[in-house]
């Protein structure tokens, strides 16, 4: 018994040792992406070309020991040079100014404003998640365990999961990616913002309508429409059918991240009446992929419930319902969930998916374009049991007892605070 116990011990004490290791701090740090063919980044110019050979980051490279403790994940995605536009602000679609610096913990942000008053937004491909290591991790000198958990988001995910949502008239920020290099335009953020990879985007708020929805009267985020609810009182509808599908395509793609402040809403006004519709924003993890011992581990339901890897099958609705689920879609008709659920399998089709794989780089698409479009396949399958257990956890859950994200400094009355249909 005391060799068996002895032999244990040994094996904790190396699996700890692996775990370090693989763990240990980086002397990386978040590291602007690797352009081949150009020597000298600072002093090249960039008007010369139109487009650039380049890898969204060189970070995650790992050992065998690394991929066994945190997995493979999308580690060859992001190290994979694909061929990426270079853009100037003065001249891009008539002429850009920088309005603000933009917000996230893991993502550098420019919010833009062409002539015409569209808004888009300049979203870092690579994150910058420092802000998001705790003091622990820290002090025993395992801030990789944050960094490199951004492997596990695809770089380029939202840009294809925006090309799929056409095929099912779901509204999205319609990301592209650009290469942005120092420019006057940029001002005093050339030297934090200049000389990098981005995804081009609309802003999810704005006064000017983009969209190709008539009657718009304004792009709003989802504090700005609980304040025009309040305003307007019971003129303002949000367009149930619309948030349940996007809730449902989410699934599809595997986005577990939807919380209240990755929305917008395209206000449309008929007569004297108001309908929101959905507009998702903010896809940093769509097709999210957990592998590995640690991931594994962490993404358990009973350790962080919400943190589902994008697999065949989800194994734990509850965990991806968000307190934004209850507060709009509480006591919905299952009906509506099922209609959805049809009309998502109906027009996602194999040719829908297969197609929209054009929208990455051939690169890209060679690494992970197969595996990503059969889970699709296997979840649009199931999509109908998704969307009934959807309704049902969301009537288990209740009303909400908190503001959403977002809303936390609004002053509103009871009955808007817990549901936004609330009488």
């Amino acid at each position: 018994m005391k060799k068996i116990g002895m032999f244990f011990i040994v094996l904790l004490v190396v699996f700890i040792l692996l775990v370090y290791w693989s763990l240990s701090s980086t002397d990386k740090v978040f590291e602007k992406a690797d352009i081949l063919n150009i020597d000298n980044i600072e002093t090249f110019n960039f008007k010369s070309i139109d487009s650039v050979v380049i890898s969204a980051s060189t970070l995650y490279k790992a050992n065998t020991v690394k991929t066994i403790m945190q997995g493979e994940q999308y580690r060859k995605a992001w190290e994979t040079p694909i061929k990426v536009p270079v853009v100037f602000l003065d001249s891009l679609k008539g002429g850009m100014e920088v309005i603000k610096k933009g917000g996230g913990k893991q993502t550098h942000s420019l919010k833009l404003q062409c002539e015409n008053g569209v808004k888009y937004t300049l979203r870092s491909i690579n994150k910058d998640p420092k802000a998001l290591i705790p003091d622990f991790a820290r002090t025993l000198g395992l801030e990789n365990i944050v960094v490199d958990g951004i492997s596990a988001q695809h770089p380029y995910g939202a840009v294809l999961a925006s090309e799929i949502a056409k095929s099912a008239n779901i509204l999205s920020t319609q990301p592209k990616i650009v290469f942005v290099p120092k420019q006057k335009v940029l001002k005093k953020y050339n030297k934090k913002f200049g000389n990098r990879l981005y995804l081009l985007e609309y802003e999810t708020d704005s006064h000017k309508n983009w969209t190709d929805y008539s009657s718009v009267t304004e792009i709003v985020e989802t504090d700005d429409l609980q304040k025009l609810k309040l305003k307007k009182e019971n003129k303002v509808a949000i367009d149930k059918s619309a948030l349940i599908r996007v809730r449902l395509f989410d699934f599809l793609i595997g986005d577990w991240d939807r919380h209240a402040k990755q929305y917008g809403w395209v206000i449309k006004k008929v007569e004297n009446n108001y309908t929101a519709i959905p507009l998702a924003g903010d896809r940093d993890n769509a097709f999210f992929k957990t592998e590995g011992i640690i991931p594994s581990i962490l993404a358990n339901k009973h350790i962080v419930p919400e943190l589902q890897s994008f697999e065949k099958e989800i194994n734990f609705m509850p965990g991806l319902v968000y307190p934004f689920d209850r507060y709009f879609l509480l006591n919905t008709k299952e009906s509506l969930f099922i209609t959805e659920a049809k009309f998502l399998q109906n027009q996602i089709t194999d040719s829908v998916l297969n197609n929209a794989l054009k929208i990455w780089p051939k690169e890209i698409t060679a690494i992970d374009g197969n595996e990503i479009i059969e889970k699709i396949k296997a979840r649009r399958t199931n999509l109908v049991a998704y969307a009934k257990e959807l309704k049902k956890v969301i009537d288990e859950k209740g009303v909400v007892t908190e503001a959403l994200k977002g809303s936390e400094k609004l002053n509103l009355p009871e009955n808007l605070l817990h549901c936004f249909e609330c009488k």
